[in-house]
């Protein structure tokens, strides 16, 4: 009977593992589906919509086929539409009815084909003359290739596949070169869940049958053994004793116990090998008991009306949408470029170059550093900017352009150098980020909090009146207070704390100054505003963080009828190129970019000095 169980334990162990076997080869579903279309037109983009994208759920992994360079990059879908602007492309959809891809060419400005024309007379003129190599040239600013609008970008050569998981709101942008055909060949693959939690457990069922039925076969064994029936009568020797047959040698005993040993180790694979395989299986073949049953909740809670009450009617927006400049990772991308470029244009002195990145107080303080660097090779440059890591990131809230970003990099590699704030400003959807101010922060500034980079902040009027002062006022009335220190009617507004900047460049510096000169000259300060725009955006208290620009005019004159000129081997005779003696005088001019917390109205807090910096960025004779 023990056979016949152990039999059925074999059937039971091969069927169960069979099935294990099977869900994983010939009943597993398929690990992805996909959609593909094949693009027929002309033009030099195609997008991918946010409808395409979320045709399926799970990660994208999108993969683009053409005959030439291939680039693909992904961002929000307004900027991806500004960056086309008035260019023509091809939208591709989703039909969810039929469940396949969709194109169609958008013309941002069609040509209505009911108007009627004049006829044409005159064939229009055709130049047999081939174009020239300017013509031939791809125009660099139709190439979407390293704009700072996208959130990724990739690159390929005929063929390109990447897996992205992009959120709603979302589009994807493929080109070639911006002047070629896009590619054509478009296949979007999402991953299904193909797990089989029952093939785990079925092959250890199986396993265990089959270990339950080699215990009742050698159990069967055994019993046989031992209930093989009487022994045959052996022959009787001398005195009536039975006849024992010869025992057998020691060796060749030992040799018997050793085959049956040989036996039973022969035995230890076939019981080794369900274990095995069962240890090597991956979670898809096992239940998962510990995940929480996903929710179809709301990301946002909705609102609904009490009881017995309608809802009050929905108005549809009429302001555009409102969205932050940039996300953390756009602009710790941005960050890394522009910090390898300063490194690259500061150790070239290229200050042609330099304006593809600098703008403003933080150009002018560059490209004087450059040409004072011609001629003095041992004058120092200005600090490097830092790509990392970055403490804050404020962009602006905005719905066109210009846009704006306030953000504060460390220098990981000395802690010792201030952080550095800069304010970069976008002009239009195809221009790069520019940096517009750079300064580096006070010692111990307390930085008020903001909102996060996934809001943004709102950027402020410069005549807002909710601020102790407006923040069109504050450049002027700090100027102000540099010129005439404590006798300033606005000095009462301004913290003086921990502000070096009215220690170096105020009053306390300008008689520092002019104590150094010699008797026969005479030395005069004016402030003025610069002429870079005034950046305020909001913080959490109802305040703002202000960046300001002011130039410093120093004018000395010869006061003994004589003539003064630049000291050699200075900044102001490298810079000026003026190596003479002058009856007139010389002045220089000092750039200084200041960033300052303004409190809101009703506060007991002053104007605060967060971060500045101040270089040479003018020098000449006086006119």
């Amino acid at each position: 009977m023990r056979f016949v169980f152990a039999i059925l334990a074999f059937a039971a162990a091969a069927v169960l593992v069979g099935f294990g076997i099977a869900q994983r080869t010939v009943f597993l579903e398929p690990d992805s589906v996909s959609l593909g279309t094949v693009v027929e037109n002309q033009a030099s983009y195609t997008v991918l919509t946010p409808e395409v994208l979320a045709a399926q759920p799970g990660k994208q992994t999108i993969t683009v086929s053409g005959g030439g360079p291939v680039y693909l990059s992904y961002g929000r879908t307004g900027d991806v539409a500004a960056w086309i602007g008035d260019d023509l492309y091809t939208a591709v959809g989703y039909d969810a009815e039929t469940g396949e891809l969709t194109s169609e060419v958008v013309v941002a400005n069609p040509v209505d084909d009911t108007t009627p024309t004049a006829p044409q007379t005159e064939e229009p003129a055709v130049s047999d003359e081939p174009a020239t190599d300017e013509e031939a040239e791809p125009d660099p600013a139709a190439s979407p290739a390293g704009s700072d609008l996208w959130l990724d970008e990739f690159t390929g050569d005929r063929t390109l596949t990447t897996t992205i998981d992009v959120p709603e709101g979302i589009s994807v942008l493929i080109a070639s070169d911006g002047t070629q055909p896009a590619p054509g060949r478009i296949v979007l693959a999402w991953p299904l869940e193909n797990a089989t939690p029952w093939a785990g457990p079925l092959m250890a069922g199986g396993g265990l049958f089959f270990l339950v039925g080699v215990g009742l076969l050698i159990s069967g064994i055994l019993a046989h053994r031992r209930s093989r029936g009487p022994r045959r009568n052996l022959p009787k020797g001398p005195k009536g004793k039975l006849m024992r047959a010869p025992r057998a040698p020691r060796s060749e005993r030992s040799a018997l116990s050793g085959s049956g040993r040989a036996k039973r180790m022969a035995l230890l694979p076939v019981v080794l090998v369900p274990a095995i395989a069962l240890s090597a299986c991956s979670s898809d073949y096992w239940p998962d008991l510990s995940s929480a049953p996903e929710t179809t909740a709301p990301a946002t809670p909705v609102q609904t009306a009490p009881a017995g009450e309608e809802p009050a009617p929905t108005a549809e927006p009429e302001a555009p949408q409102v969205v932050p400049a940039v996300s953390v990772p756009q602009m710790e991308r941005i960050m890394r470029r522009v910090a390898v470029f300063t490194t690259e244009v500061d150790q070239a002195a290229d200050a042609q170059r330099l304006a593809e990145r600098f703008t403003g107080p933080a150009f002018e303080a560059r490209k004087a550093n450059y040409a004072i660097r011609k001629s003095l090779p041992d004058q120092a440059s200005l600090p490097a900017i830092p790509a990392a890591p970055l403490t804050l990131t404020l962009p602006q809230q905005a719905s066109g352009w210009p846009r704006t970003v306030l953000t504060i990099a460390k220098n990981s590699e000395d802690e010792t150098i201030a952080p550095t704030a800069l304010v970069m400003r976008q002009e239009s959807p195809r221009e790069n980020y520019k940096v517009l101010y750079a300064t580096a922060l006070v010692p111990n500034a307390d930085v008020p909090e903001v909102a996060p980079a996934s809001i943004g902040a709102p950027p402020i009027n410069p005549e807002f009146k909710g601020l102790v002062m407006p923040t069109g006022q504050v450049a002027p009335a700090y100027a102000d207070v540099l010129l005439k220190g404590d006798e300033s009617e606005f000095a009462q507004f301004f913290d003086p704390e921990g502000d070096v900047i009215r220690q170096e460049l105020g009053v306390e510096g300008q008689q520092a100054t002019a104590d150094a000169l010699p008797e026969t000259a005479d030395i005069a300060f004016s402030n003025a505003v610069g002429d870079s725009p005034t950046v305020a955006l909001a913080t959490n208290d109802s305040g703002a963080l202000v960046t300001v620009s002011i130039n410093q005019t120093e004018k000395v004159t010869p006061n003994d009828g004589g003539t003064i000129g630049f000291e050699a081997g200075q900044p102001g005779a490298a810079l000026s190129g003026f190596d003479e003696k002058s009856a007139k005088g010389v002045q220089r001019i000092i750039g200084i970019q200041l960033m300052f917390y303004v409190p809101a109205v009703g506060s007991d807090e002053q104007i605060r000095l967060l971060g500045w910096s101040e270089s040479l960025v003018g020098a000449s004779e006086v006119k």
